[in-house]
C-alpha cells in the first residue's frame, strides 16, 4: 500500500506521549523520531509539527511529505513512532527530509 491508513496513525492523546515519554528517542539534522515496541504486529506512527514551523497549510504540507516518506520507506519501521520535525525542516528539500528521516531511522535500529 502506498497511502498510510488511518489505523496506521497513532491516534489517542495517551499512546502519543507515551511513545514520547517512555521511547527511544533519537535526533536528526530536521526531525526527532520516537520508537516504543509495540504489541501487535503492525507499527503505527504520528507526526507532530509544532505551531513555530508556520501555518496550519504549512504544518500540513509537512505531515502530507513526511506520511509519503513514511508510506514509501515502510520496511524500515518496526515499533511505534513519532516523528517530530524540527525548525529545521523549513529550508529543506524534500529529498532533505527524506534522507534524514531514513538516516535517523536507521541509527535508532542500530544502537537498540
Amino acid at each position: 500500500e502506498t497511502i498510510m491508513k488511518r489505523y496506521e496513525m497513532v491516534k489517542s492523546h495517551e499512546e502519543f506521549n507515551e511513545i514520547i515519554n517512555k521511547g527511544y528517542k533519537q535526533k536528526g539534522k530536521y526531525v526527532l523520531i520516537f520508537s516504543k515496541e509495540k504489541e501487535y504486529p503492525k507499527p503505527n506512527f504520528g507526526i507532530a509539527v509544532g505551531k513555530k514551523l508556520g501555518n496550519a497549510v504549512v504544518r500540513n504540507k509537512f505531515k502530507r511529505q513526511f506520511r509519503n516518506i513514511v508510506d514509501n520507506n515502510k520496511f524500515l519501521f518496526k515499533n511505534n513512532y513519532i516523528i517530530m520535525i524540527k525548525r529545521e525542516a523549513n529550508n529543506a528539500s524534500f529529498s532533505d527530509l527524506e534522507k534524514d528521516l531514513i538516516n535517523t531511522l536507521r541509527k535508532e535500529i542500530h544502537e537498540k
